[in-house]
């Protein structure tokens, strides 16, 4: 396939298209820390609340790679990326609004407010929380894709462009977990509190106005001032390419990327299906967690708000430590003897933070049986206890988001297969694993008497087993293909 750029553009047009991560994981951010609360005050039990994270995992297995597969061949006249940002951005803007106004517009459909369960306004959230993953999706790839048109082959470029785009991921965090710990950023906005909405989902709605005014504002600036040219295939491919149907070529890359993996790529995919298994039940429960057991709160009560908003907070430190931790990566990796080893150690930290809740948790109880009068105010320990937890898994979470996908670079390079089918491949090995956890999670943990610690022990067993499969199964790489394959964007939750 032909590019389209004659040559690399300026850095700016890519620090500038690079922004749009932090718009994306703007949203990113609210979705982790908000939503598995808020659904619950609209009476989906917390068993079943993490059903609704399905749609994550399914649309970045089928959205992503169909979209990008799209946006290679699209031969708009504004170009191949363009148009996929520009519908991203107004269906995240359409999603957003249908969340933060779910409550509103089943009460006005009919929901009685007296009943735990509002059916109407849990449809409009679903709704609109599918199309705010499948939005969110379309707009990643193409980005990511806009970046390596714009370098054209550039590798000091596409290193600069790639360390942009993780810079503003990790802005994005900082903000939407900011935003998400701050509970009177409704006063902003009197009109968002309603009858139907109470000041927790008022928060929640002027979270999302702020989320779409960064991405509008971002997605205007990049329309506006970076340009492409039109794709134009040779005449040859565009009639061998009429001859096939879209989808066909798609699956057809797709199978044959499957047939073509080496036992490196096979067992890279198996570790990191193991390790996700450890970490989606934290990106599920982890705010609910410091609402219920560590604050004591119930759902809709003030208790378990300030827990919501405590655990923002916390999440916010978790993305500043994980900002630091992913310029240290490369030189960690040469003192512990490879990446490998890094990624084998810090999973072995990352079971022990699973395994601290219990112990975080426990504590609290016994504090709040001796104290009623610390329900919604723990002691000082609990909370330095807490976002020390947050902040210390922002180390193998940097990890994560970077040595698997840096792995896939290398067993790919070294293999002869194709990096972009490699790593859309390695992204199955993400999302099957956290359709398994949303599905098993709310069943497991009503199964041990509710709560979240089941899912948490859970996610420390598996990280200790993914730990020791990625020492004993993957093999070494050579030190010049990890140095090549350190300028590797970090990955993205879905």
């Amino acid at each position: 396939m032909e590019e389209p750029q004659p040559g690399p553009s300026p850095l700016r047009k890519m620090i500038l298209v690079s922004s749009m991560a932090a718009g994306i994981q703007f949203g990113w951010a609210l979705q982790l820390s908000l939503l598995t609360p808020y659904v619950q005050t609209l009476g989906v039990p917390h068993a079943w609340a993490s059903f609704i994270w399905l749609c994550g995992p399914i649309s970045g297995l089928l959205v992503q790679p169909i979209v990008g597969y799209s946006s290679d061949r699209c031969q708009s006249r504004f170009g191949r990326r363009r148009p996929f940002i520009l519908a991203g951005s107004l269906a995240v803007a359409i999603a957003v609004f249908l969340i933060g106004y779910a409550a509103d517009i089943g009460h006005a459909a009919g929901d009685n407010l007296t009943q735990k369960t509002r059916p109407r306004a849990v449809a409009i959230f679903v709704i609109g929380f599918w199309i705010l993953d499948v939005a969110n999706n379309m707009l990643q790839g193409p980005c990511r894709a806009f970046l390596g048109d714009l370098a054209a082959g550039d590798e000091k470029k596409t290193k600069a462009a790639n360390a942009f785009f993780s810079f503003f991921m990790a802005v994005g965090n900082i903000l939407g977990y900011a935003a998400g710990s701050y509970d009177g950023l409704h006063r902003l906005f009197p009109f968002t509190e309603t009858e139907a909405c109470n000041v927790f989902c008022a928060n929640l709605k002027s979270c999302f106005f702020f989320a779409i005014v960064l991405l509008v504002v971002l997605t205007t600036l990049v329309l506006i001032t970076v340009k492409e040219t039109p794709y134009t295939p040779k005449a040859e491919k565009e009639t061998e390419d009429a001859e096939k149907t879209h989808f066909s070529c798609f699956c057809g890359e797709l199978c044959l990327a499957f047939k073509g993996l080496k036992r490196p790529m096979w067992m890279l995919m198996l570790v990191t299906a193991v390790n996700w298994i450890a970490w989606f039940p934290y990106f599920l429960f982890d705010t609910d967690w410091m609402g219920r057991e560590v604050y004591g709160g119930d759902v809709g009560q003030k208790a378990y708000d300030s827990g919501v908003h405590a655990g923002s907070l916390g999440l916010m430190l978790n993305a500043v430590v994980l900002a630091v931790m992913s310029l240290a990566i490369e030189p960690l990796g040469r003192v512990v003897g490879g990446i490998k080893w890094l990624w084998g150690i810090v999973n072995i930290l990352l079971a022990i933070c699973l395994g601290m809740t219990v112990l975080i948790t426990k504590i609290a109880e016994h504090e709040r049986l001796l104290n009623p009068a610390l329900v919604g105010n723990p002691s000082l320990g609990i909370k330095v206890g807490s976002m020390v937890f947050f902040s210390v898994l922002g180390i193998p979470l940097a990890i994560t988001f970077s040595v698997p996908f840096a792995l896939a670079s290398i067993y790919s390079s070294t293999s002869g297969a194709g990096q972009g089918l490699s790593l859309g491949v390695l992204n199955i090995a993400i999302v099957v694993p956290q359709m398994i956890v949303s599905t098993i999670s709310g069943p497991w943990d009503a199964l041990f008497g509710g709560g979240n610690l089941p899912a948490f022990v859970l996610g420390a067993v598996a990280a200790v087993v993914s730990a020791i499969l990625a020492v004993l199964l993957l093999p070494t790489p050579k030190k010049a293909d990890e140095v090549r394959a350190s300028s590797l964007n970090m990955g993205s939750l879905h």
